[in-house]
């Protein structure tokens, strides 16, 4: 096997468990505060009708009955032995802590699920819930997803993302003050970033002291304002070179010590619009690889140290 030149997530649950893990997606029945008119509702410009990369979860399940049909998918495809419940569609701390608390026990009674994953976004975060995930992270594996999408307040507001950059700063601070893990969500290629602006995430994410973080390609989905506004010729998607170029530069940014959970986006055919590549995300992770060796360079090679690089 060659040598991964980023820390690899898929590494780190091999390290801890001995064997194959796999995510499980859940769908709860969550919905967000970006959606029923909290604080909006129309939802994020990406987000389609089941929530942002929800697609192939089966809602119409409970959550019991959707881990064991994904056990076994996965067992069988994989080989996989053991199981992260992730829950993933929409907000996932978005209601009463007792909810969360039985959804969450719920999940981890399944046998072979080790751990928990859970999505959402930093203003879903009171200090009640922050203290009910700060105990399963001190008694199981635990990460928490968050979703950032860019640190400039501009492009938040572009998105429609319904909260700022301080939300997000905010929300870092006090999970990990409780001992969370937190893995931030990135998409590269937003509308009006340019490239070091782009880069400049990285930084920004090594001084917030996140744990990990999630890269996605912009892309385009059906049934999105995002897709309107693709129509009109408003947004553009990175070709495959330039996105595969630019997270290289960002790997090379970013302090080694933070988890990559992943590195590109995938999306089904039937509801993907653009870009086309988005199809074949082996062969892009393939060509992360490549450019890096190419390089000879890996994840922190060049990040900023006191205004040096190192």
């Amino acid at each position: 096997m060659t040598e991964r030149r980023y820390t690899a997530f898929s590494d780190e649950l091999r390290h801890i468990f001995g064997c194959r893990v796999q995510r499980i997606s859940v769908d709860a029945g969550f919905t967000c505060p970006n959606r029923d008119g909290a604080v909006g509702t129309g939802g994020c410009i990406f987000c389609g009708g089941k929530g942002s990369g929800s697609f192939g979860i089966r809602p119409e399940l409970s959550v019991t009955r959707q881990l064991l049909h994904g056990k076994e998918f996965l067992a069988r495809r994989y080989g996989a032995a053991k199981f992260l419940a992730y829950f993933q569609a929409y907000s996932n701390t978005y209601a009463p802590v007792e909810r969360l608390r039985l959804l969450y026990e719920e999940a981890l009674a399944v046998s072979d699920v080790a751990g928990l994953i859970v999505g959402t976004r930093p203003d879903c975060l009171p200090s009640e819930v922050l203290d009910l995930l700060a105990g399963y992270a001190r008694r199981t594996y635990f990460w928490l997803e968050l979703g950032l999408q860019s640190p400039l307040d501009r492009t938040l507001a572009l998105i429609n993302r319904g909260h700022d950059f301080a939300a997000f700063a905010d929300a870092v601070v006090w999970s990990r003050e409780r001992g969370i893990r937190v893995c931030a969500h990135v998409i590269l290629g937003l509308p009006g970033e340019s490239r070091e602006e782009m880069l400049a995430t990285a930084e920004i994410l090594n001084g917030l002291g996140v744990e990990g973080v999630k890269l996605h390609q912009l892309h385009v989905m059906k049934g999105t304002v995002l897709e309107e506004m693709y129509r009109r010729g408003e947004v553009r998607c990175l070709e495959r070179d330039a996105y595969v170029d630019i997270v290289c530069d960002f790997l090379e940014r970013l302090d080694p010590r933070i988890v990559i959970h992943r590195l590109v986006g995938d999306a089904p055919a039937d509801h993907l619009v653009a870009p086309d590549w988005s199809l074949r995300k082996g062969e892009v992770l393939d060509a992360v690889d490549a450019e890096l060796t190419r390089r000879v360079t890996r994840q922190g090679s060049v990040m900023r140290d006191r205004g040096r690089m190192v």
